[in-house]
C-alpha cells in the first residue's frame, strides 16, 4: 500500500498559535525586558512543579519570550523549555526552540535521522497549548522578579 506524504494544516496551525498568542498574554500580562514570571502548578494530584516564563528579548512587533518548568524530576529528566517568538501584528506565538532545538519545518518524512512526527512543528505549538491552558487553570503567581545580569 503507498503512503500519502502528509500535508501541513496550515489552518489548525494557525488556530493553536493564535491561541497561545492569547494563552501567554494572559499569562504574562505586562511583563518586561529581562523579567520572569513564576507561577505554582499545582492539581488533583498535588504540586506538578513551577512554571517559569521569561522576556528575553522585546521590539515593537515582537517579543522573545522562554517558557520552562521546574519541578520534582529535575535530577531525572530534563525539564521542558521552550523559546516562543510572539509577533503582535498578527497575534500570534510560535514554538522557535524545544530543548536547545531549532528551526522546525512544517512537515517531515518519516521516519527520519532525528524522529520527529511529520506534523512535529503542529505538535510543538499543541504541547505549548495544553501547557499554557494547564498554566492558566492550576497555576498561582508567586513572584515577578527580573533576571539577574
Amino acid at each position: 500500500m503507498a503512503r500519502t506524504a502528509y500535508v501541513t494544516d496550515l489552518k489548525s496551525l494557525q488556530g493553536e498559535c493564535s491561541a497561545n498568542y492569547l494563552r501567554l498574554t494572559r499569562l504574562m500580562g505586562g511583563l518586561g525586558m529581562g523579567e520572569t514570571r513564576e507561577f505554582e502548578l499545582s492539581g488533583q494530584r498535588g504540586w506538578f512543579g513551577t512554571l517559569w516564563l521569561t522576556v528575553l528579548e522585546q521590539a515593537p512587533y515582537t517579543t522573545i519570550a522562554r517558557v520552562s518548568q521546574s519541578g520534582l524530576m529535575d535530577a531525572v529528566i530534563e525539564p521542558p523549555r521552550m523559546r516562543v517568538h510572539l509577533y503582535h501584528d498578527v497575534r500570534m506565538a510560535e514554538v522557535t526552540d524545544f530543548q536547545r532545538e531549532r528551526h522546525f519545518s512544517g512537515r517531515y518524512r518519516y521516519p527520519n535521522v532525528r524522529m520527529h512526527q511529520p506534523d512535529e512543528k503542529l505538535q510543538l505549538n499543541r504541547f505549548l497549548g495544553e501547557w499554557l491552558a494547564h498554566g492558566l487553570e492550576h497555576g498561582h503567581p508567586t513572584n515577578l522578579t527580573e533576571l539577574p545580569g
